[in-house]
């Protein structure tokens, strides 16, 4: 009994949702139920999708067939179209994940017939959910996170560049106006090394690497172009959000950060799958450790080095694991037009470019210059540094923006959002901790990531000495309600704690 397909506009990220309704024939013939999957198909094609029920026809019609934005996408048939419609076979895997929700540990082969099914969207979000939670409180040992990272990184693309190394930068988040791989990726770049650097959108931070990018230059470049741009800039900043590498990690992710789960095994298999299946050889992995970051003390972070370390080795990827100092904001600004700002005055050499940012991109980059066989360690500090300061890190740069598809952008005449206001220190003192989170939710709220101009401008740093009532930062709001919402959150908690010099606690991390 085929439906006719209506297209319902509603954003179901990352999930494939259908819509009946309620007194529809079929429906009723079949025995649907809600949250359900079905198959289905159209012109030879086929999508799974879970199954929602409604009973307003001004929604889907009692001969219709409606689909959200992702699974109207994907199917690929214009409105109207006839579709049919039936049940899903239950996918092949539920018995594993039953034995992890059991506390069981799983063998290679289980997490690969399940990380294939959920890479087909044969999962409901009831069950993806089930499996990251077992995940989570069964603690994969570092056999079962290797099991799940190679798993990952075998479903979907898999690409070979056909050259050695392939190199590439990762920093597992959490830091404040971290734009170090737009700095990273031109230095190398302009090196010889390939640098093909696949970058994230924001989905809980004020600007994801892919967003800062896009002030600049076009981020979404077709995946056929991005090769050649590669080969011949040997670089790339672009958001990786259409290459199909690792896609089980997508829809995984889509779960966990509603939930706030980011176990080390589950952030290990994300991380390695995603850089194995675009062609990496040699990962440069940056930790930050600090009371607001996602790894919160010295032993944590060596553990977790030591788990990336083990699992890269069985994948046959060359790791290079840095601990950095995470106590703070890297930069001055937070939120995608701030920040660009701040990496075009390191490449550009200009008097105002935050130091902490310029120095440790550049020591990130020598790290990565060191993969070069023709580089001995230690030497690769002074390579960066004589790449950046030379203005060969701009020109690569340049080309790399005008490559993915340049976008007007003054670093003298900046957009930035129109509604501000600034949050002055409470009394006299020295700023001895900055709240990571607290900055970041602030400049989400002004509304950064979406406002490009949204977002936070620092004026003060640990260790600075301040007087009262002078300016901590400047806060730069969207609309009036967001400079609302902003300022309300500054004055419950501007995220800066005031004291003495010899209440800083200094971090002894491992760069």
């Amino acid at each position: 009994m085929p439906l006719a397909l209506c297209r319902v506009a509603i954003d179901t990220y990352r999930e494939n949702v259908a819509y009946l309704h309620r007194e529809c024939d079929l429906y009723r013939a079949e025995g649907f139920q809600a949250l359900s999957k079905v198959e289905v198909r159209a012109n030879g094609k086929r999508i799974l999708a879970t199954l929602n029920v409604v009973d307003d026809v001004a929604i889907v019609g009692h001969t219709q067939l409606g689909l959200s934005e992702d699974a109207f996408a994907l199917l690929g048939v214009a409105e109207g179209h006839p579709v049919s419609v039936s049940q899903a076979e239950p996918p092949a895997s539920i018995p594993a994940l039953r034995r992890k929700i059991a506390g069981e540990r799983l063998t290679r082969q289980d997490f690969r017939e399940i990380v294939q099914d959920i890479a087909e969207l044969r999962y409901s979000k009831i069950e993806l959910t089930a499996f990251v939670v077992a995940c989570e409180l069964g603690e994969l040992d570092r056999e079962e996170v290797f099991y799940l990272s190679d798993a990952m990184g075998r479903v979907g693309r898999r690409l070979d560049w056909h050259e050695h190394p392939v190199v590439d930068k990762h920093c597992i988040g959490g830091i404040p106006g971290n734009r170090t791989s737009m700095l990273v990726v031109p230095i190398v770049a302009a090196h010889g090394l390939l640098c093909p650097k696949t970058s994230s959108r924001a989905i809980t931070s004020p600007s994801g690497t892919a967003d800062t990018m896009e002030v600049l230059a076009k981020v979404e470049v077709p995946f056929d172009e991005l090769g050649e741009l590669v080969r011949t800039h040997r670089g790339c900043v672009a958001w990786g959000g259409t290459s199909e590498l690792s896609p089980a990690d997508d829809v995984l992710i889509a779960v966990e950060r509603p939930l706030s789960i980011d176990s080390p095994g589950q952030m290990v298999a994300s991380i390695l799958s995603k850089k194995i299946a675009a062609g990496s050889t040699h990962l440069l992995l940056d930790i930050p450790v600090g009371p607001h970051a996602k790894v919160r003390s010295m032993p944590e972070a060596r553990r977790l080095r030591k788990l990336f370390e083990f699992v890269a080795g069985r994948m046959g990827l060359v790791l290079n694991v840095v601990i950095t100092d995470g106590s703070q904001p890297i930069g001055h600004g937070i939120g995608p037009v701030l920040e660009a700002r701040d990496v075009m005055r390191v490449l550009t050499n200009h008097p105002d470019a935050p130091m902490d940012l310029r120095q440790k991109s550049l020591r990130l980059a020598g790290r990565m210059l060191e993969f070069d066989p023709d580089i001995r360690g230690g030497d690769g500090f002074g390579i960066a540094r004589d790449i950046l300061d030379s203005g060969r890190a701009l020109e690569k740069m340049q080309a790399i923006i005008r490559a993915q598809g340049e976008k007007p952008f003054d670093l003298d005449h900046l957009e930035l959002a129109p509604h501000r206001f600034e949050v002055l220190a409470p009394r006299a003192g020295v700023v001895i901790g900055i709240d990571n989170l607290r900055l970041a939710r602030i400049a989400r709220l002004a509304g950064a990531p979406k406002a490009r101009g949204a977002g936070v401008d620092l004026l003060a740093r640990i260790g600075d000495r301040v007087e009262k009532d002078q300016p901590l930062y400047r806060v730069h709001a969207a609309y009036r309600s967001e400079h609302g919402f902003a300022l309300q959150c500054s004055e419950q908690d501007s995220g800066f704690d005031i004291g003495q010099p010899d209440e800083i606690q200094r971090l002894n991390v491992e760069f």
